[in-house]
């Protein structure tokens, strides 16, 4: 960021991301402009919740003005609008940090990936809370005059939106911030004192602090808020409720409104996917409004980033991002939590360690979970959005949080091979709905990738046999298994780990045929006997067994796991972290009846079947989406052998 010194003034360039968010912004929101007041009036409204809150401490910040208000004036001869809050305001510092960076961390390499239709897409600037330049909309230029609390200099920015914006000191000024738009010729409709007035009702009845206009005397123009030459007094009125939304009964608000004031706590420009209002009152009391959003936040991974519900002790404003109130698997909820029981001069120190704060983020994880297993059940496709979205955060819960662990477990969704799609639909009560006669396992599959699963040599027994496999190809999939144990009283098999066990296979075998068939078997056992010591002597210390495989019909061979090894997933991740890790080998497992195992079976050339042999171990390898330790010995022992099969 460069600078020009000239006495107090100096001019700041934005950020090359802060430009490329402000042009997305305009262009997805031109449509619905008037959501600019929206955000103005609830940077306003927090504005003075955080004085408030600090005056808690510090009565001397807000001394006798403490009549807490907004006003919005129009003048429509010089077409400007100007939106003053008498709230905490900003510091030079403050105005150059807060209006000048717009772009947070990691906001350049998600504007790259933004294809041209998503970059038109309005719903995606509620991933980066950018509330204040939507003013940008309808202004072509925009002045703040901001005063901190406590102190009697003022500053002044100003910018057109476009490559800079400048700071200068403003003389004395009294405490607030005060946002003056010179409005574009073609949002003059914005100086219209009765479509304002509708548009403040919309979107300003949920807050807490009254929203003042001047009054419009019967007679004069209805778009002319302007106030005339004269000794009066300009008199102003309220024009919404003023009444904090959670605090109403749930009786006397709609729907419209539950929406609307998610925007004010979220900053987000959709609506929300679902939303719960409670009060609770006897040993604890408190009230919450906690929302589900429809779209996950761009930096959703980064587990760093704030988050958390707004708290406020009896209707006074405390923090944002009171991260304490709910489990950092739900970090995606938004809201508000108001406690009758903490003492005003919390602090997140105290909230770590208070009981009651621990006894309502029990309860709060439960409505949320509970209001998820409740779409889930009544609005299934509500429920699918919500998944895919946020599905993979969910999945953290259910490894972390012993104590929900079941209901977690069963608000999970899986691709499956009944479905044959990657689609993640199907939970666990689907499964054991879909169980086979005799089967007292959930069996699932882990992979870099749904395709690699879904061609997996492991699925094929479970094909032949009408045996569901749920398909797992999520980062955290694996770290996920190894934390659940069972769901529903079965217990959950990898089936690439152990000597695999099917449904039926413990019978007891009391009829002639089974007689037959398990005398057959054993012949076959003897006959694979000694193939299995030829291959095991070849693979030597590359593998940790070599044993015929049940899991086989289709493909030759295949490598199983042993039931505390490390899979693909995990290694990959742990490698990633830069981890050492120590050697796992797999069991080589190949298909007695597969014509190439018969014919190597009688292979008396002992360098060709060493061939043949390392070259279905490669493969195997290869099936599993592991990198082959000699990638160059397979393709030269590949190409050997097809041209000895060209040859013939």
């Amino acid at each position: 960021m460069g600078m020009a010194e000239q006495n107090t003034s100096e001019t700041f360039g934005f950020q090359t991301e802060a430009k490329q968010l402000l042009q997305l912004m305009i262009h997805s929101l031109y449509s619905n402009r008037e959501i600019f007041l929206r955000e103005l009036i609830s940077n306003a409204s927090d504005a003075i919740d955080k004085l408030r809150f600090r005056a808690i401490a510090k009565p001397e910040l807000v001394g006798a003005d403490a009549d807490f208000q907004i006003t919005v004036d129009l003048d429509v001869k010089a077409n400007t609008m100007t939106i003053t809050d008498n709230g905490i305001g900003m510091t030079r510092e403050e105005v150059i940090e807060q209006l000048g960076t717009i772009a947070k961390s990691g906001t350049a390499e998600f504007l790259d990936q933004l294809s041209g239709d998503e970059k038109k897409d309005a719903s995606l600037i509620g991933q980066f809370g950018v509330g204040f330049y939507s003013a940008f909309i309808v202004a072509e230029e925009i002045e703040v005059l901001t005063c901190a609390a406590g102190e009697t200099q003022g500053t002044r920015w100003v910018s057109r939106g476009e490559d800079e914006f400048s700071v200068d000191e403003a003389g004395e000024l009294s405490r607030g911030t005060r946002v003056m738009l010179h409005l574009r010729k073609d949002a003059e409709e914005f100086t219209d004192g009765f479509r304002l007035r509708t548009i403040l009702r919309k979107y300003s009845d949920h807050i807490g602090v009254p929203v003042r206009m001047l009054k419009q005397t019967t007679g004069s123009a209805a778009t002319d808020d302007t106030p005339e030459e004269t000794d009066d007094v300009p008199e102003y009125e309220v024009v919404n409720s003023a009444k904090a939304l959670w605090t109403r009964s749930r009786s006397e608000i709609d729907d419209s409104e539950y929406r609307e004031f998610y925007k004010h706590v979220s900053h987000d420009f959709e609506d929300p996917l679902s939303w719960s209002h409670n009060r609770v009152e006897g040993k604890l009391e408190y009230t919450s409004l906690v929302y589900i959003p429809k779209r996950a936040p761009f930096d959703l991974w980064n587990r760093d980033a704030p988050k958390g519900l707004k708290l406020y002790v009896r209707r006074v404003f405390i923090m944002d991002d009171a991260e304490q109130f709910l489990p950092l698997y739900l970090r995606f909820i938004k809201g508000v939590v108001d406690s009758g029981d903490l003492p005003l001069n919390v602090s997140r120190e105290i909230l770590q360690q208070d009981d009651r704060v621990t006894s309502i983020r029990n309860a709060l994880t439960k409505r949320v979970l509970g209001m998820l297993d409740t779409m889930a059940r009544k609005q299934p496709d509500d429920y699918q959005s919500f998944w895919d979205e946020f599905g993979e955060v969910l999945k953290e819960g259910a490894g972390e949080d012993f104590s929900n662990r079941e209901a977690l477990a069963k608000l999970l969704r899986f691709a499956s091979t009944s479905e044959n799609s990657n689609k993640k639909t199907v939970g666990l009560d689907d499964y054991l709905e879909r169980m086979i006669e005799a089967q007292d396992k959930i069996y699932f599959l882990t992979a870099e990738s749904y395709e690699n699963a879904s061609n997996s040599p492991h699925l094929e027994v479970f094909k032949e046999r009408g045996i569901e496999v749920l398909v797992l190809f999520d980062r955290i999939d694996e770290w996920l298994m190894g934390s659940l144990t069972e769901y529903g009283g079965k217990g959950f098999q990898d089936v690439m780990r152990g000597d695999l066990e099917l449904p039926g296979e413990d019978d007891e075998k009391d009829t002639d045929e089974d007689k037959n068939k398990e005398e057959a078997e054993s012949k076959t056992d003897e006959e694979s006997s000694a193939l299995t010591d030829r291959i095991k002597a070849v693979l030597e210390n590359r593998v940790e067994g070599v044993r015929p495989s049940k899991r086989l019909t289709n493909s030759p061979a295949c490598l199983a796991l042993g039931d505390f090894a490390m899979g693909i997933q995990m290694r990959k991740i742990m490698e990633a972290s830069g981890q050492s890790l120590p050697e796992s080998k797999a069991h080589f497992e190949y298909n007695p009846n597969h014509p190439l195992l018969q014919k190597l079976d009688e292979e008396s050339d002992e360098k060709r079947f060493e061939d043949l042999v390392l070259v279905l171990f490669d493969q195997a390898t290869l099936a599993e989406g592991a990198p082959l330790a000699d990638a160059a010995g397979y393709v030269n022992r590949l190409n050997s052998l097809l041209l000895e099969l060209l040859s013939d």
